[in-house]
């Protein structure tokens, strides 16, 4: 199966489970995150808003002492933003994805200590399937952003055991789904 049918189905099977499983699944891979080492050390995070029934860590960004951050999409980049429940509000931005406001203070990477990324399947290897624009591909390929710990979240059912790569994909330094986090 080429990746653009891979995504399909994935996508599919995520969007078909009923919303309290998805509700349970997300909880789960939140509780994973809070009890490792890594995210526990992390001050400055930066996650995403879930978008098409991707696992929901919006409970995670409540946390005390934790400074968290969102992505905008500007043309085919990611610009982070400081996100809180008492600031400005998200707003929907080009994909139709929630993103903070333009005015939200802006995120320098060198203040970031962990990645929190969104996929639609990941392998054992750490290679993510996205949505196809490239835009996580582009970040971590940049030399700024190379060596910053990123976890690739998704549904224990994305994780696969081998994904077809590309010479353009870049690997997570970890996987989390509702069972396990993967160190890779």
């Amino acid at each position: 199966m080429n990746k653009a049918e891979l995504r399909k189905v994935l996508i599919q099977t995520r969007r078909s489970l009923p919303q309290i499983e998805w509700q349970q699944r997300s909880q789960k891979i939140c509780d994973q995150l809070v009890r490792s080492q890594l995210f526990q050390d992390s001050n400055t995070i930066l996650s995403y808003c879930s978008f098409r029934q991707e696992p929901n860590l919006e409970s995670l960004l409540t946390l005390p002492a934790k400074t968290w951050g969102l992505p905008r999409c500007i043309d085919q980049t990611l610009v982070w933003h400081q996100w809180t429940s008492e600031g400005l509000p998200l707003q929907i931005g080009a994909f139709g994805i929630r993103e903070p406001h333009p005015d939200s203070p802006a995120i320098a990477p060198e203040q970031v200590d962990l990645i929190l990324v969104p996929c639609v399947a990941c392998d054992l290897q750490g290679y993510r399937l996205g949505y196809g624009g490239g835009f996580y591909d582009r970040l971590f390929s940049s030399s700024i952003w190379k060596n910053k710990p990123a976890i690739g979240i998704v549904f224990e059912f994305a994780l696969l055991k081998q994904l077809e790569i590309d010479h353009w994909d870049q690997p997570l330094s970890a996987v989390c789904t509702e069972e396990k986090i993967i160190y890779l």
